[in-house]
């Protein structure tokens, strides 16, 4: 039942987060990506203090490592995705971003020495496939902007693989609470560095970030950190992944974006990829497949 609970939690991570693409849009009429960024960050990591904040006297040593860990990791993977994409087209790089499900398995095959899981695996290629069909406008060109976004894809790789190891002994709350407060900091750090500590207030921008700050990083952060707690590293991308196919239902929904037939093809690898992935146990009965003498 727990591991339900791990999917559902994640799934709403992804339809927040896919939601977030048009509040972003939103935020950045009037603020630069670094201060939208700063603001979201320090919004989430304020509110789970306000709410949790009798948990604070728990904050241990350990807890603070991890946590600032996860939290330096983070920002580092949306400061090469923010700096990729002034190089790089949004399709892109939102395609070499979603590749992360992909380098999950393979950090973890390389450095943990976990077996790949063919089934996993499998589904991982097709959510990638999914998502290059979603999102991708070919270019034939790679730059430096495609380089710092494939660099932004193994920082949430890296971010997911610690978060689930981080999550198993400690407190989920305390956790995502220190690793937002730790990203807010190194935030606004970077504004100072960039003189970009006056923030305008425009109230259709200021309330999209708030909308970032709230939803797409207090919620879903303590979403993907409880869910995290129940899944595979790699099970946990596939399911995040599906953020690409919420993002072009919230396109569709609220910009009015036009549906081609790449993009519901694309939909339709995400979600083969997720019944590929959950259904693995059953297809093992019906798919007989070669396995190895240590299985």
């Amino acid at each position: 039942m727990k591991k339900y609970y791990g999917e559902i939690g994640l799934l709403i991570t992804a339809i927040i987060w896919g939601s977030g693409f048009v509040a972003t849009a939103i935020s950045l009429e009037s603020y630069t990506a670094f201060q939208s960024m700063a603001i979201r960050f320090l919004t989430g990591a304020l509110l789970l203090i306000l709410i949790y904040y009798k948990k604070l006297r728990h904050i241990s040593k350990d807890l603070l490592i991890k946590g600032t860990i996860l939290g330096t990791v983070l920002y580092a993977a949306f400061a090469l995705q923010t700096i990729g994409l002034v190089y790089t087209t949004p399709s892109k790089n939102a395609f070499l971003t979603a590749v992360n499900v992909i380098i999950v398995p393979i950090i973890l095959f390389i450095f943990y020495k976990r077996r790949l899981d063919r089934y996993e695996t499998i589904g991982a290629l097709l959510a990638v496939i999914g998502i290059g069909l979603l999102s991708l406008q070919l270019t034939g060109v790679i730059n430096i902007g495609d380089f710092l976004s494939f660099l932004c894809a193994i920082g949430f790789a890296i971010h997911i693989i610690f978060t689930a190891k981080f999550v198993k002994d400690t407190d989920p709350i305390l956790l995502t609470l220190i690793q937002l407060m730790t990203a807010a900091v190194i935030g606004f750090v970077i504004l100072a560095f960039k003189q970009e500590m006056a923030l305008p207030y425009e109230s259709k921008s200021f309330f999209a970030s708030l909308y970032l700050g709230v939803f797409s990083t207090c919620l879903a952060y303590v979403l993907q950190t409880f869910g995290q707690k129940f899944l595979s590293e790699t099970k946990a991308a596939i399911i995040l992944s599906t953020e690409a196919l919420w993002g072009m239902f919230f396109s569709v929904l609220i910009l009015h974006e036009v549906i081609t037939f790449r993009m519901g093809l694309g939909a339709l690898f995400i979600f083969i990829a997720i019944i590929i992935s959950e259904a693995k146990h059953h297809l093992l009965k019906f798919i007989p497949l070669r396995r190895n003498v240590s299985e």
